[in-house]
């Protein structure tokens, strides 16, 4: 019995179609996902085949509500689908992502009815891509510091300024664009706009290359003239865009997970078959205390995951709760898949091997969504309240 097969769901009260959905979606992404993993990193082509397969298999649209053509999932529902796209294919689980997380959560939240009937139902049927910006040449973790800036013209918004790291800007159809609503300083004055692709102003620059096999995009809007319907969010922008953010933290952290759990499952199949010493790998002490430790890792990684997904429901998880689960989901990855390409010894070096592959996926959780230092401050801040 696999890891993944062991019983432990009633924990968390999950119902038998979310078990379902469980199911299938490791079902989709063993068969079909990660026989070609490697190829779509090689080749940085945006999976839209497997898109479409999780359209039909009615998993793409798992966030979006079921008035506008989705399934109307949780937040759980979300971290179990992300969580097994992650054990096989980094690039289709990070494309996935924007589907279930903060982008149609946020429009779904806070959109205006037309916004929602305009945009989601495309995205349910996995006919449009979105994304999310953010970050700048000189804004990361310090939001506050952003100069993009939205000015209201009548009945349009201007927008000037520039992102940077953006994905899937290759393929998607709308942005979320973190804005500034005036040159007040701090936070108060962010909010979003939604901006679509092909709008007058709006460019997009060649991709660059990472080390997960997804191609990243800078975003320039140079008196980009967007109607203001297009307005998401501009009162208190700032701290509702940021609540919705929880929900991307832990379905990073979700895919950490994930990631953890497929190379483990390839360590363990490894063992079973290598043989060393005269025996197998797996009769060694030192590689079965190894496989232990990642096990007791994992576990412990998931169970915060599914708490802070759980609780939230429908809401945006809780900023400490999906603050734990991802310090602790990202960094424990890294532990597990530096251990799997340990214990693959000399074969975890190459390319075409499992092992080198999950620690390079492994690498970007500690990155995107917060890094674990900005966490931990979120953390210690709720501590000392």
């Amino acid at each position: 019995m696999t890891t993944e097969e062991i019983p432990v769901l009633a924990q968390f009260g999950l119902t038998g179609e979310q078990a379902e959905i469980r199911a299938l979606a490791r079902k989709i992404a063993q068969d079909r996902f990660k026989p070609r993993s490697l190829e779509w990193e090689e080749t940085g082509k945006f999976p839209w085949e497997n898109m479409e397969i999780l359209a039909k298999a009615g998993l793409l649209g798992a966030s979006v509500p079921e008035e506008y053509g989705g399934a109307g999932g949780t937040w759980l529902d979300a971290a179990l689908i992300l969580e097994q796209l992650g054990s096989a294919c980094y690039v289709t689980a990070m494309a996935a992502l924007g589907e279930l997380g903060v982008q149609i959560r946020a429009i779904a939240a806070y959109g205006t009815e037309e916004q929602k009937r305009r945009f989601l139902p495309d995205v349910a049927a996995g006919k449009r891509i979105c994304a999310v910006s953010m970050t700048e040449a000189d804004a990361g973790s310090d939001i506050w510091a952003m100069r993009t800036k939205a000015v209201v013209d009548g009945d349009d918004v201007v927008v000037n300024g520039g992102k940077v790291l953006c994905s899937r800007a290759d393929v998607a159809g709308l942005f979320i664009v973190y804005v500034r609503w005036s040159d007040d300083p701090g936070t108060r004055p962010i909010g979003a706009v939604l901006i679509e692709r092909g709008t007058p102003g709006f460019t997009i620059s060649p991709g660059r290359k990472t080390l997960g096999g997804e191609d990243l995009y800078d975003l320039t809007f140079e008196n980009c003239r967007i109607p203001s319907s297009n307005v998401l969010v501009r009162e208190d922008g700032f701290r509702r865009m940021l609540t919705a953010f929880n929900g991307q933290r832990c379905l990073n952290a979700s895919i950490s997970v994930g990631i953890a759990q497929g190379a483990q499952d390839a360590a363990v199949e490894y063992v079973k078959t290598r043989s060393q010493g005269g025996g197998l790998l797996g009769d060694h002490q030192g590689i079965r205390w190894m496989l232990a430790d990642n096990e007791v890792e994992i576990q412990a990684a998931r169970q915060l995951v599914w708490r802070a997904a759980a609780n939230a429901a429908q809401a945006f998880p809780s900023r400490h709760e999906a603050a734990v689960a991802k310090v602790n989901a990202n960094e424990m990855a890294l532990r597990v898949t530096d251990r799997v390409l340990q214990i693959f010894g000399g074969n975890g070096w190459v390319k075409e091997m499992p092992a080198e592959r999950y620690l390079r996926w492994a690498r970007y959780g500690p990155l995107g969504g917060g890094t674990p230092q900005i966490q931990r401050n979120a953390i210690a801040r709720e501590l000392l309240k």
